[in-house]
């Protein structure tokens, strides 16, 4: 379907060559939604146009306008106000709009790009289960996934778990000291739960010696690095790394409780991943490319080891890459990451979805990548989200005050369950598909009100306000879907016949709303794909999902005698219906067909 601004691009430009001889530049072509005081649907910008007529904004726009009006069927009338020619379109078009939505299986997916890019997100520690932030993470990385994809790019969805480092270190430790010999099975727990509840514990272990130190008379700064527990846990990362059996067998037995964790969390939420790389395989790349910068003068190393990038002349300040005992950092793996993934996938692009506290992180990630040759650093950008905060305030995983990703799922759950049986929407419905009900509306609820924000913003999650059958909320978009469904149903059990828009027939303003919201669907990706924002989405599913019910009060559909305009009407709302689907597909949200 080709939108209504290409549409009136290509009519004027025929309409100025035909009046002035000249074929214009496709930029001087400007077209927009025409403003609501003023009466049209689509305005053509005059202005850019008075080089080739040599003559007045009004006389221009009119020239264009009576043009247009006498040859383009489509254009049923116009006004020009100033510099701004305000166009009409007939029935004929908004009826071949709809019928060309409807007749399009593909609607709303883009043209191919040819480009392949990478998205990665989640990214977990195998120090502790996902929480409430991670599902924020994991929420937008899937949807920009579906929108870059959905855009004409050929996406790759990855991960990197974050299974090596000091903070693994400090749970192995907490383990053998205070949960020797307990394991998942033993406890009734999953695995990521249990080894979250070991960090927990070297957290008030490691606060507890400071403390003693400190009350000793040691300064709070030295007695952080003395501590016999932290010291302890970077020697355990030293031993991970020279390969020290006892030390890689516990991490081996751990890492594996939480990765099945993981993968139950994983699957509740409907998120998978093509490639899973682990930080235990990507350090050495890192370290192999820190050879490379100090060969090349790009790093320097220290007297006690250490190798570090001055970046002071950039803005910046001097970055560790290598600690002094040899050991890697954060950004040391992601080095070697970037260069593995180029090359071994072709990509165009990278998106790493992380939070904004990681904003600095990335500006050096992408100076070093470009000082050490790599001109595809300029493709890496940073989805740098804000945070995520509970009316209680924020999270804190050493403390252990955080919400844990399965227990937000099941209160998701159970909230849907308690709105669902108040309201007695579904108490006609079968047990098995009630409970069925419940989680794809749980889910629902919990997506659309994460991804609902745009990414930048710091966000205050309410898992009950999420529920609320109206609104903005996952369930309102659910239910204005099971309700056309519910029409649709009953149409087909009266027999009637619908599908086919017939050209001659006058839509409602109301209509005619409807139709042009959803011709907007395929630019919305578009935006959404360029902004990196499922908001985008997000919010178009509401407005049309608004608009349809505020149609569906004030027009009546199965009553309606006019068999043409009872065809037409059937065929309107299901289309919204399934616009609605591949809408909310995108930000990962199924739609019931009864509810």
């Amino acid at each position: 379907m080709i939108s209504p601004e290409i549409f009136i691009q290509n009519k004027a430009a025929e309409a100025i060559a035909a009046l002035y001889g000249t074929k214009p530049e496709p930029e001087s072509l400007q077209v927009s939604v025409t403003r609501k005081e003023f009466e049209g649907d689509y305005t053509l910008v005059v202005f850019p146009l008075l080089k080739i007529s040599r003559t007045s904004p009004e006389n221009t726009g009119a020239a264009i306008g009576e043009y247009l009006k006498a040859n383009v069927p489509e254009i049923a009338g116009f006004n020009c106000v100033k510099g701004f020619l305000n166009l009409l379109f007939s029935n004929v078009f908004w009826n071949e709009s709809l019928s060309s939505i409807t007749g399009d299986p593909s609607f709303g997916q883009l043209a191919s790009t040819g480009r392949r890019v990478m998205v990665e997100f989640s990214s977990p520690n195998t120090n502790k289960p996902l929480h409430l932030g991670h599902i924020r993470n994991n929420l937008l990385g899937d949807s920009v996934s579906r929108l870059l994809k959905a855009a004409g790019n050929d996406v790759v969805k990855s991960t990197i778990v974050n299974d090596r480092g000091v903070h693994i270190c400090k749970s192995m430790l907490a383990w053998q000291k205070f949960f020797d010999g307990k394991t998942p099975q033993s406890e009734g727990i999953k695995g990521d739960h249990l080894v979250g509840d070991c960090y927990v514990a070297f957290d008030k272990w490691y606060k507890g010696e400071v403390k003693e130190l400190m009350e000793k008379g040691m300064p709070e700064e030295e007695a952080k690095k003395e501590a016999p527990s932290i010291k302890a846990a970077h020697k355990m990362l030293v031993d991970w790394e020279k390969g020290d059996a006892a030390v890689r067998d516990l991490w081996k037995k751990m890492n594996g409780w939480v990765y099945e964790g993981f993968d139950q969390t994983y699957a509740a939420l409907g998120i998978t991943f093509d490639v899973v790389d682990h930080e235990s395989d990507t350090y050495i790349l890192g370290k192999e490319l820190v050879q490379k910068g100090l060969d090349g003068g790009v790093f320097e190393r220290e007297a006690d080891g250490s190798v570090w990038c001055d970046l002071t002349a950039d803005g910046l300040d001097r970055k560790l890459v290598l600690r002094g005992d040899g050991t890697s950092v954060y950004i040391t793996q992601d080095l070697g990451t970037a260069e593995r993934r180029f090359a071994n996938y072709k990509l165009d692009s990278h998106v790493y979805v992380v939070g904004n506290e990681q904003d600095y992180h990335f500006q050096v990630l992408k100076l070093i990548l470009k000082k050490l040759g790599f001109d595809w650093a300029d493709q890496i950008y940073h989805l740098s989200y804000g945070m995520v905060e509970l009316p209680e305030g924020k999270m804190k995983s050493r403390e252990g005050t955080v919400v844990d990703a399965d227990d937000l799922i099941e209160t998701m759950y159970q909230e849907a369950r308690k709105t669902s049986e108040e309201s007695g929407k579904l108490a006609d419905l079968p047990e098995e598909e009630k409970d069925k009900l419940y989680r794809m509306i749980g889910l629902g609820a919990l997506k659309y009100f994460i991804v609902k924000v745009d990414p930048k913003k710091t966000m205050l999650f309410n898992p009950k306000e999420s529920i609320d059958f109206n609104g903005n909320t996952g369930p309102f978009i659910q239910y204005t879907h099971a309700r056309i469904c519910s029409i649709l149903r009953k149409a087909d059990e009266q027999g009637l016949y619908y599908g086919e828009v017939k050209m001659d027939l006058a839509p409602s303003a109301k209509e005619i709303r409807l139709v042009k919201l959803l011709g907007l669907f395929p630019s919305k990706v578009d935006e959404a794909a360029k902004a990196l924002s499922p908001a985008v989405i997000a919010n178009y599913a509401y407005e049309l999902a608004k608009d349809f019910n505020q149609y569906y009060h004030d027009t009546q559909i199965l009553k309606e005698p006019d068999a043409d305009l009872l065809a037409y009407r059937l065929t309107l709302i299901k289309t919204i219906a399934r616009t609605l689907a591949s809408a909310m597909a995108l930000l990962g949200i199924s739609l019931p067909e009864r509810m």
